[in-house]
């Protein structure tokens, strides 16, 4: 083991053998990883709004929120699976999570169901920018696979700041 290897013996015991550079795995590694973090708390976040949203909108927010927080849930395994798969170490705890989360908890008791929408759209925005800066890193590493599984990620991350905006959008009025 060299020197500027920091991983643990019980860390090399989960290396896997990737045509990755060592510095590729540990870059790809910690911006997976953020992401995960990222993944995990934008989905409760979601999820929270879903359970407590309320008013004139209270179905077709309820509705959205349930199906953005699925479309969340769906994609954490992926990315943890890519952190092994390059030989790295996934989160192993909620407190790991929170530690390095980029999005800002809600824990107020009531929210505003349009500030809901306001408040998923930028963090949504501020995700997406965090994956776009992430597959830049893989594509400059030439992990194509990660590059590969952000495209999907940014894929559905463009598509729920779309449906966020647009809900937010006023009504038009008048002719076309």
């Amino acid at each position: 083991m060299s020197k500027s290897d920091k991983r643990t013996p019980a860390d090399n015991k989960l290396s896997t053998p990737t045509g990755l550079g060592d510095n590729a795995v540990k870059d790809i590694e910690a911006a997976l990883n953020a992401l995960l973090a990222d993944t995990f708390a934008l989905y409760f976040k979601t999820k929270n709004f879903h359970w407590h949203v309320s008013g004139p909108h209270f179905r077709d927010y309820h509705l959205m929120f349930d199906e953005q927080a699925g479309e969340l849930i769906s994609i954490v395994d992926d990315i943890a699976e890519r952190v092994r798969k390059i030989g790295g170490i996934t989160l192993h705890s909620v407190s790991q999570v929170a530690g390095m989360s980029r999005i800002a908890p809600n824990d107020a008791k009531f929210v505003e169901a349009a500030d809901m929408v306001g408040e998923l759209l930028e963090d949504n925005k501020g995700y997406l920018a965090s994956v776009r800066a992430a597959r830049s890193l893989a594509d400059d590493h030439g992990d194509a696979a990660t590059v590969s599984l952000f495209d999907g990620v940014i894929d559905q991350a463009e598509r729920r700041v779309w449906f966020l905006y647009e809900t937010l959008r006023p009504a038009q009025t008048g002719g076309h």
